[in-house]
């Protein structure tokens, strides 16, 4: 069931749209309120709540076709090559050209605080009904909603702390943690408290959040174990990612079966998901999410194609590589398409499938990296979460036996491999403060044609001051107490 609710807020004229993303939410329906009539009872503050969750899929944070964080940290890396025979929509991004005036490279930041408002609207009026454990728990997915989003802007919009040695001291993000549109305020003083603040409301979320929220939709323990590994390995915690990675690994142990693995990405198995953002087939939802990757026009026309390169590391033992890959014609000419995001089973819609947050692959990932990497490192572990990977996504497997820099070079290599297309790859590259390098192939499926980058697309050098995203001039012109990023 789905329904749509207005909330009229303060002298917004505007109303907010919060709708539920699938019938699994089970929504009940309401008219127009305002905050001091809608507050009233748990089910209205859950209702209010799955209308957060539904902000992911504004413009541009998973919706739309261009800038969509559905396709950005791909296309500004080297895992796509830009096909001339698209549209070439976002080229701006693909050309590391971007300008705090050039707001179609994407509009993430406007989105990720368009969720964070609909997160604190919840968490502004806990105190009209009583604290219950129900209301606990509420408050507990409002926060892990918030931290999430801010951690997306702090790794676009800010430096990443193992990036460069000033990292964790340049300028943060302004963390946001009231609904009031007429507030002002500065970037945080630093990297680090910006890291904090994202930490502090996903440990106080852990404490108060219950264990299953029935649907995988909805932020539950596990998934919130899963983002502090996230957040703690960007920040170069690396102890403090092992201790929740692994909690998170113990109460979700599945990486996504072999068997299940091509379902996944066609909506018809959540085996390995810890957080989806879901998107229902009817007429109030329908975000198309893969848009931005390629449309149905004679064929598969792509955006942007599987550089060369990067599709001949998968192999034809590797599962990803029919669960990921399409090569298909458009005219003439045959294309590696992505067709992670193309349609789910038994559904005639195109590109309307959930959008897949987190795994606990990335969670493996993230654990076996920072053993690597720990003051006290434990390489035995470290193989074993990797293989425990490798095992369901090759036929006929036999477990790896690396060591030392091999070891995490594999580990890297499996990182790309299994996030490709899922908002990882320039992220990675950029908090590991190396380069992105693109290969010389073409966007045809064997690597040819005419459109390999050269010159000033070849390389982003690992000190370019564009692996920091401009704040939107607009965003500027509207709270000058915003400070622009250094370069622009």
């Amino acid at each position: 069931m789905k329904k749509i609710f207005n909330i009229s807020l303060l002298s917004l004229v505007s109303l907010f749209s919060l709708q539920c993303s699938d019938d699994r939410f089970d929504v009940l329906p309401n008219n127009q309120d305002s905050p001091e009539t809608i507050f009233t009872t748990e089910a209205n503050y859950r209702l209010v709540l799955d209308g957060a969750y539904d902000a992911f899929k504004s413009p541009t944070y998973y919706n739309g076709d261009t800038g969509s964080s559905i396709i950005l940290g791909d296309v500004l890396a080297d895992n796509l090559i830009l096909n001339t025979q698209g549209r070439q929509t976002n080229k701006a991004a693909y050309e590391w050209s971007y300008t705090p005036q050039s707001g179609a490279v994407t509009s993430l930041y406007s989105s990720a605080y368009y969720v964070i408002s609909r997160a604190n609207i919840v968490l502004d009026n806990l105190n009209k009904v009583p604290y219950t454990n129900y209301m606990k728990n509420v408050e507990a997915e409002a926060k892990a909603i918030r931290a999430i989003a801010h951690f997306d802007l702090a790794r676009a919009y800010a430096k990443i702390p193992t990036q460069s040695a000033d990292a964790s001291s340049s300028l943060g993000v302004a963390y946001v943690t009231t609904f009031d549109p007429n507030i002002k305020l500065s970037r945080d003083a630093s990297v680090t408290v910006t890291y904090d603040k994202i930490i502090a409301d996903l440990q106080e979320a852990l404490s108060k959040i219950n264990t299953d929220n029935g649907t995988i939709g909805r932020l539950n323990k596990t998934s919130v174990l899963g983002f502090l590994s996230r957040v703690y390995l960007y920040k170069g915690d690396y102890d403090k990612a092992i201790q929740y990675g692994e909690q998170c690994i113990s109460a979700s142990p599945s990486v996504g079966a072999n068997a299940n693995f091509v379902n996944i990405w066609r909506d018809a198995s959540d085996d390995g998901e810890l957080f989806s953002i879901l998107n229902a087939n009817v007429s109030n939802d329908n975000v198309n999410v893969g848009v931005a990757y390629n449309q149905n026009s004679s064929g598969i026309r792509s955006e942007y194609n599987v550089n060369y390169d990067l599709f001949t590391k998968y192999g034809s033992s590797d599962v990803r590589t029919s669960a990921y890959v399409l090569t298909a014609n458009f005219g003439s000419t045959p294309y590696n398409n992505v067709i992670k995001y193309r349609s789910r089973t038994g559904s005639t819609v195109g590109q309307v499938v959930d959008v897949k947050f987190l795994r606990s692959a990335e969670v493996y990932l993230n654990v076996a990296e920072a053993y690597m990497k720990s003051a006290t490192p434990n390489p035995v572990r470290a193989i074993q979460l990797l293989n425990i990977l490798r095992a369901q996504r090759y036929s006929s497997y036999i477990p790896g036996a690396e060591t030392g820099t091999n070891l995490l070079n594999a580990i890297y290599n499996e990182r790309r491999l299994e996030l490709a297309f899922e908002n990882d790859r320039f992220w990675t590259i950029k908090r590991l403060g190396q380069s992105v390098v693109r290969s010389d192939f073409g966007s045809a499926a064997n690597g040819g044609g005419g459109d390999a980058p050269t010159g000033a697309l070849k390389t982003l050098p690992a000190n370019s001051f564009r692996f920091v995203l401009p704040i939107p001039q607009d965003a500027i012109n509207l709270n000058p107490n915003l400070v622009q990023n250094p370069g622009y």
